[in-house]
């Protein structure tokens, strides 16, 4: 998968972005507040996601502009695709996303063909951060390999929001434990697939990364990554597929943290509590790692989520790398060129002579506008 055409104006400083980016590597150099990083912000925003940055979507409008728009002609493995998207500062609920000229309601069909995976300097938080910023990652590399899975979810979401406003009125009296049981059947068949798919990525991403990282480290420490579900037991041995049983277990420990729950507040067991442990030689990373193991294990995650898409989709996403590559030493900015030598990449930097990977396609970024 790769751009052909990029076209972007009036997001944040952007002012008439227009260039066709090369299959390979292109680098976009420029001094800070330039508007490097709205480039590739904007790119994130075409496949249907929020911005990585936390933007709201009020922010993504110029200060001196109605509106914004973005479209993207990109290639895949099947045609040419084309994305428009447009918001106007007046009505920034009425979004006009257009796919092939087909009107979207929402960004679920961009997602699920256009796939871009961002290298970000704040990605040293997958390992230092809250378990949350953990869940996510994993929940968006396993729904860009299967889209449909953001349908649980988001379902999952809801439903952890409508049991706790149940939870809150047997607090008050205004409803009884019983009324719960309608909300644990189905959050037992929405946790037990997101569990079961969790489970199943970070197998492949705990295969791929340990590779990953015993070539930065020389083969002197082994990465481990495990899933550390709330629900199931650490021995448990998942099935081939989700099924009643998975739902079962899920369903019975949702009935035993009933008191709990109702003594806290909201419901404290399922997969809203799972996290991710990270070990190196045994010790964990966040606990006991040093900033470049820290560093390290960061960068093989990312590296392993754009290795896992291109084995699994036969198929390289878009890699985006904001000020990143910059801060890397030789060897570890040859292992991430190594890895996306194949992709179409868009790396951003202050600083384009510190990137050891040389090409023709350097462009500057000034203003908001980029040099062609």
């Amino acid at each position: 998968m790769y751009i052909e055409k990029i076209y972007i104006d009036g997001f944040k400083n952007l002012k008439k972005i227009d260039f066709s980016p090369a299959e390979s590597f292109n680098i976009i150099y420029g001094q800070n507040a330039q508007g490097k990083t709205n480039l590739l912000e904007a790119l994130w925003i075409a496949t249907g996601c929020r911005s990585f940055r936390g933007s709201k979507e009020k922010d993504y409008v110029s200060f001196d502009s109605d509106f914004f728009e973005i479209n993207i002609i990109f290639r895949d493995t099947q045609r040419q695709q084309k994305i428009e998207y447009r918001m106007e500062r007046k009505n920034l609920k009425n979004k006009q996303i257009f796919l092939n000229g087909v009107k979207q309601n929402n960004g679920n069909g961009l997602f699920e063909n256009f796939k871009c995976i961002a290298f970000l300097p704040g990605d040293i938080e997958l390992i230092k951060g809250m378990p949350d910023r953990r869940r996510s990652y994993i929940d968006l590399c396993y729904s860009q390999l299967k889209p449909r899975s953001m349908n649980y979810i988001r379902k999952y979401n809801q439903l952890i929001l409508q049991r706790n406003a149940v939870i809150k009125n047997i607090i008050l009296g205004k409803d009884c434990v019983e009324s719960l049981d309608i909300w644990d059947r189905q959050l037992a068949v929405a946790g037990s697939y997101i569990s079961f798919m969790r489970n199943q990525y970070i197998l492949n991403l705990d295969k791929c990364s340990g590779k990953l990282y015993e070539k930065i480290a020389g083969g002197t420490e082994k990465l481990r990554i495990e899933y550390n579900s709330n629900v199931y037991p650490s021995d448990y041995k998942y099935p081939s597929s989700p099924d009643n049983e998975m739902s079962e277990i899920y369903y019975n420990r949702l009935k035993k943290s009933i008191n709990d729950d109702i003594r806290l507040g909201y419901t404290h067991a399922g997969v809203n509590r799972d996290d991710i442990s990270l070990k190196i030689n045994g010790l964990s990373v966040k606990d006991y790692g040093s900033q470049g193991q820290q560093k390290s294990t960061a960068l093989v995650m990312r590296l392993s989520q754009a290795q896992i898409y291109k084995d699994m989709k036969k198929e390289a996403p878009v890699i985006l790398l904001d000020d990143v590559m910059g801060e890397l030493d030789e060897n570890r900015q040859k292992l991430v060129c190594s890895i996306i030598a194949d992709m179409q990449v868009f790396v951003t930097t202050c600083n384009h002579r510190a990137i050891i990977h040389r090409c023709e396609n350097i462009f500057e970024m000034r203003d908001g506008k980029l040099n062609i």
